[in-house]
């Protein structure tokens, strides 16, 4: 598992190369000015994490049983 942000869920490498992935297009769309909309791509991002922290919440009770 890999580790991005205290706050975070610990990632798989898979989770972690599609974040990479996502915060690369979201730097590029930067690049092309402040009013560019990036509102899927952090929809995207978001279900990504919300996704690794279900994951580990269930890796955390099936370990408490």
């Amino acid at each position: 598992m890999i580790r991005t942000h205290p706050n975070d869920p610990p990632l798989t490498a898979g989770e972690a190369a599609k974040v990479a992935w996502l915060i690369g297009r979201m730097a590029k769309r930067g690049i092309a000015g402040e009013d560019v909309d990036q509102r899927d791509l952090r929809r995207k991002l978001d279900r990504v994490l919300d996704g690794a922290r279900k994951r580990a919440e269930k890796a955390a009770t099936a370990a408490e049983k």
